[in-house]
């Protein structure tokens, strides 16, 4: 197998969706890579064109409403040239000294997959407080021996068509890269809280699923002494159960973890993630309520009960 000169041998796959204003800067930081595949929810702005403008593969998924998302749709589908995979959204850079580190790790050999840690900018601001940092994800590896995993939220309406949170399952050897990627959305606050509307439904289901004992097999488990995202499992198994999280997230953020230090935006910020929980909280009630099921018709529920006493008058009345 060739690669053109000073291409690296990755494929980066990028999922994408209405990511016009994202995406230049998104697609500069990987043309070092030997490809990169754009996978489309059928986007109503210039994502397609610009994707092509950069040389990059455009790919359109059809979401059955269920099972794949679309990662794991990709890594099942797509005809990658390349062992490796390196998955980028497209509010991420991946920096020169990050690349460097990923082409050295790739001639190694002694991974089958490696964490990236995350610097995310809100505000045009490094939020590097409040538990923000570090971020690992695990987002390089071998396509054919990882997979996302699945949390059974499909069944949760409006949480979009991409894994977010999931976490990549991979049957190998992990290491941890020294570089971050950089996370930086030039879009509005607006955009930021049209997404976490969808993010509160999946995050409601995950706590429904955690409350009610849910198997958790084909996951990447919850684990105090596994890796940095397992102990965040086991420790989401005990913070779904506490009270008044809304006030304690904004607590743990701003005073215990230090988000202060991060200025006005920090502050932003933390209230924020607070009202993202009141969020997850309600919707949690509403899945409680009925059953597991969110947007539950009230006046269906309402006329269904009032046909059910109707039934029963009339019975009464035979009698």
């Amino acid at each position: 197998m060739t690669h053109p000169p000073s291409k690296i041998p990755v494929s980066v796959l990028i999922p994408a969706k209405n990511e016009e204003l994202n995406l230049p800067a998104c697609l500069e930081s990987v043309a070092v890579a030997d490809e990169v595949f754009i996978v489309d929810s059928q986007s109503e702005d210039r994502s397609g064109e610009i994707a092509e403008q950069y040389g990059a593969k455009v790919v359109q998924f059809h979401f059955n409403g269920s099972w794949p998302k679309k990662k794991n749709w990709s890594l099942d589908n797509l005809p990658f040239r390349n062992e490796w995979v390196l998955i980028v959204d497209c509010d991420e850079r991946i920096t020169p000294e990050l690349w460097s580190e990923i082409d050295t790790v790739i001639k190694n050999g002694e991974y089958d997959g490696c964490f990236l840690n995350r610097k995310v900018f809100f505000l045009g601001k490094w939020i590097r407080f409040g538990g923000k940092y570090p971020d690992w994800n695990l987002r390089l590896f071998k396509h054919k021996l990882g997979r996302y995993e699945n949390l059974s939220t499909e069944d949760i309406p409006n949480t979009g068509d991409n894994e977010v949170h999931e976490h990549v399952v991979l049957n190998g050897k992990v290491g941890y890269l020294k570089e971050d990627m950089l996370h930086i959305d030039f879009r509005d606050i607006y955009q930021w809280l049209a997404r976490h509307n969808r993010y509160s439904n999946w995050e409601a289901r995950v706590y429904y699923n955690l409350l009610t004992g849910k198997d958790e097999s084909g996951t990447i488990g919850a684990n105090l002494f596994g890796n940095a995202v397992q102990r965040k499992r086991f420790l989401k198994k005990i913070w779904v159960r506490l009270p008044l999280k809304p006030l304690l997230r904004f607590i743990l953020f701003y005073f215990i973890r230090l988000g202060f230090l991060d200025g006005e935006a920090g502050y932003i910020y933390g209230r924020l993630l607070s009202q993202y929980e009141y969020q997850i909280g309600v919707k949690l009630y509403e899945l409680r309520k009925f059953g597991g099921k969110l947007n539950v018709n009230a006046n269906s529920s309402n006329q269904a009960t009032a046909k059910t006493t109707t039934i029963t008058e009339t019975v009464q009345l035979q009698k």
